[in-house]
């Protein structure tokens, strides 16, 4: 991101913001569609999280870092909305459905991962997303979601497991 943008953007000049949110929302939309399920919900936490990025904007200190610091400020604000959600995890015994049956698109690699995805509960395609994609240490998770450890590692094993039965029941 340009520097002169992000310093317009200290200055609260509307025109600046305005061109941050063109360049980073569908991004940062990408990134809110891999925690949460509901278009609503991923818009509520998409305005919330360029409300935090305007008022916060301050704070950044390299221009270099923009875009992976509104990409945390966007997983911490889906992460709020999943522990303010019931039921965030479930139990490894309960049953899991397969919602995979009778779907024939055929669709891009990433997008048909994406979709999978949906198919998981909500924490674990949360600690999914947190490990595997955003890299985080299943104890940086852990303090996060303010779960175990193991919470955190059981939970990443029964999503992957469930993504593998998933892959094969779609031929992906």
């Amino acid at each position: 991101m340009e520097q002169e943008l992000l310093l317009e953007c200290q200055r609260n000049n509307r025109n600046a913001q305005r061109k941050v949110y063109e360049k980073m929302a569908g991004r940062l939309y990408s990134v809110c569609k891999r925690y949460l399920k509901n278009d609503e919900d991923i818009e509520e936490v998409l305005a919330d999280t360029f409300y935090k990025i305007f008022t916060k904007i301050t704070q950044l200190q390299n221009a270099d870092t923009f875009e992976a610091w509104a990409r945390k400020i966007a997983v911490n604000e889906c992460l709020q909305k999943l522990r303010s959600s019931k039921g965030l995890f479930i139990s490894l015994e309960e049953n899991f459905t397969d919602h995979s049956e009778g779907t024939t698109e055929n669709l891009s690699l990433e997008k048909d991962i994406l979709s999978l995805l949906n198919f998981l509960p909500e924490g674990c395609r949360a600690i999914f997303n947190l490990f595997a994609i955003e890299g985080y240490p299943h104890k940086e998770i852990a303090t996060m979601l303010s779960i175990s450890e193991g919470t955190s590692k059981s939970q990443l094993n029964f999503a992957r497991k469930k993504l593998q039965e998933l892959l094969v029941n779609q031929n992906i």
